[in-house]
């Protein structure tokens, strides 16, 4: 059992729901990343997304589009993110670690070299944003046999086909993109999540993860009540680039614990606000 399996086991088991927080690698600085990616996992974090920094991030919005840019421009690669986990694992072998990122870094380290060193790093899944189910069944192959959960992106725009290959082929948990855009768009609809979870459960026998416009603990606690796990990335993104260097991490603490306690809080609580 992965230690993502593991966590999403405890999670169901206690009762409670996972909270996802993503962060770029390499930004505001890179020196800092596992020190980032502790106060992740110390604020509550159940699995933590580590963003690979590309120069055309076509899934993010302007706010992880800029980190990406950043961490780029400190030189910042693929092989220097697997070198972060590996240093986060010397303090921390249970918070699951996932690699969020596009097919162009991976292609050029080759997928079985890239396999073998994430494994050897630490990681636990990869969700590559531009590799299609459809055309992943060998790379979801060569994943899990170097222990390593293949995740895939589900849309408001899936069709029953895709959800149907997604079922067959993915690990650890899906990543449901709860609006059509970007990263960090508004609008979310949080009557819409609930009303689609139902059917993707018919098909994908995995936990759900729903991301893209979660900005806030009390928005996080609506989409909780029909995801297994809620994923924020653009905000805390947001909160570590306008953060003074001391000030950062207990900003990101303070944000997770919030919402941790927000997904943790007794309906009743949530309600009397």
């Amino acid at each position: 059992m992965s230690r993502i399996e593991k966590r999403f086991a405890a999670l169901r088991a206690a009762g409670r729901k996972g909270l996802i927080p993503f962060i770029t690698a390499g930004d505001p600085d890179p020196a800092r990343t596992v020190e980032f990616m502790h106060a992740l996992a110390a604020g509550g974090a159940d699995v933590i997304e580590l963003g690979v920094p590309f120069s055309d991030p076509m899934a993010d919005g302007p706010v992880i589009q800029r980190a990406s840019e950043r961490a780029l421009s400190h030189g910042v690669r693929l092989r220097d993110v697997l070198a972060d986990v590996r240093r986060f694992r010397l303090d921390d072998d249970t918070t699951p670690v996932v690699l969020m990122g596009y097919a162009n870094p991976i292609e050029r380290m080759g997928v079985s070299e890239f396999a073998a060193a994430a494994s050897a790093s630490g990681v636990d899944g990869v969700l590559v944003v531009d590799y299609p189910p459809e055309e992943s069944v060998d790379f979801a192959r060569i994943m899990r046999e170097a222990d390593i959960d293949p995740i895939f992106l589900l849309a408001p725009t899936s069709s029953a086909q895709r959800i149907a290959a997604v079922g067959k082929i993915a690990s650890g948990y899906v990543y449901y993109v709860s609006l059509k855009g970007v990263t960090g768009a508004g609008n979310l609809d949080v009557a819409a999540i609930a009303g689609r979870i139902p059917s993707i459960r018919e098909t994908v026998p995995l936990p759900i993860g729903v991301g893209f416009g979660i900005r806030d603990a009390q928005t996080a606690r609506a989409v909780s009540e029909s995801a297994d796990a809620v994923v924020i990335g653009s905000r805390i993104v947001q909160l570590l680039s306008e953060a003074p260097p001391v000030e950062a991490v207990p900003t990101l603490t303070r944000f997770i614990a919030e919402v941790r306690a927000a997904l943790d809080a007794p309906a009743r609580t949530q309600e009397s606000h």
